[in-house]
């Protein structure tokens, strides 16, 4: 009954803070608890989760380039910028430190049960966002500011 209770909880949290994702993944697992499909699900998801996630973010990245909004045109006016440049090296910086960070998430559960908490203290309590390449846009935010204010 535990679980049960804590993603109603976390249900609740998202509702509160107004954060769609949290209450649609919190639903999503109360559901499939409550149809008995977690024994079924939950593994896959655990071990196969994350990678999902992020093929659908970088399916929705790529959308531009497929739609034809973004060339090789806009690529090559781009790296003209030193935000372009700040944001390759940023993202070149946020995915090697994933790499890192997913294989700290596989082998220790302690560390994985703080980040999990983490994640969803931000999420619901200050509208974060639980996926990694949107951090390397935050990384790249940031290093712009500072090349603003250096200059």
């Amino acid at each position: 009954m535990g679980p049960i209770v804590f993603l109603l909880l976390l249900g609740i949290i998202g509702w509160l803070g107004k954060n769609t994702s949290l209450m649609v993944a919190a639903g999503f697992l109360l559901l499939m608890k409550l149809l008995m499909l977690d024994t079924k699900i939950f593994p896959y998801l655990e071990g196969k989760g994350i990678n999902l996630g992020v093929t659908i973010i970088t399916i929705a990245v790529l959308v531009p380039i497929a739609s034809g909004a973004i060339g090789f045109k806009e690529l090559g006016e781009a790296i003209k910028s030193p935000y372009a440049w700040i944001a390759l090296i940023s993202g070149v910086a946020v995915a090697l430190i994933a790499k890192n960070g997913l294989t700290l998430l596989q082998h220790d559960p302690h560390i994985t049960t703080a980040l999990v908490l983490g994640t969803i203290l931000a999420v619901a309590l200050f509208k974060g966002v639980a996926v990694g390449p949107l951090i390397g846009a935050g990384i790249a935010y940031i290093c712009m500011k500072l090349f603003d204010f250096m200059n």
